[in-house]
């Protein structure tokens, strides 16, 4: 429990830095987000998972994903309205558009994905800790 009140903010950190520097070099919206998803993962693991499903609750997980998404579609569908084509960052005109558009586009993806992952993980989790009568 001590080691993962320390490594957490560092793992946090890591996974926002790969989110953000995907634009620039490796790294991206799906492996930032996962990295941010294991964080959960972790606390579940030292903490217990019912005290981090609490602590986390139901509607986190799915508020990424919905922020995640509509963030996708507003920057892809704003480039349409103003005459580009959807995720044509050029169309924005201002300086360095590209690099902030995919930014953008990348910690999108990234709440996508740890959102997801933290859904996963707390839905298999429940399915473990579910009835196993029927289990022979």
């Amino acid at each position: 429990m001590t080691t993962v009140r320390v490594i957490t903010p560092f793992v946090f950190t890591l996974g926002l830095f790969v989110m953000f520097h995907g634009a620039d070099s490796s790294g991206g919206g799906f492996q930032g987000g996962v990295i941010v998803g294991t964080v959960v993962l972790m606390l579940g693991i030292a903490f217990g998972i019912e005290t981090t499903r609490e602590w986390i609750g139901p509607n986190i997980p799915i508020l990424m994903i919905c922020l995640g998404v509509l963030a996708f579609l507003l920057i892809g569908i704003g480039s349409v309205l103003l005459g580009g084509g959807f995720l044509e960052y050029s169309t924005y005109g201002f300086y360095h558009a590209t690099k902030y558009g995919i930014e953008f586009v990348e910690l999108a993806i990234g709440l996508i994905v740890s959102g997801i992952v933290t859904g996963l993980f707390f839905v298999i989790a429940s399915g473990l800790q579910g009835n196993r009568s029927d289990v022979r």
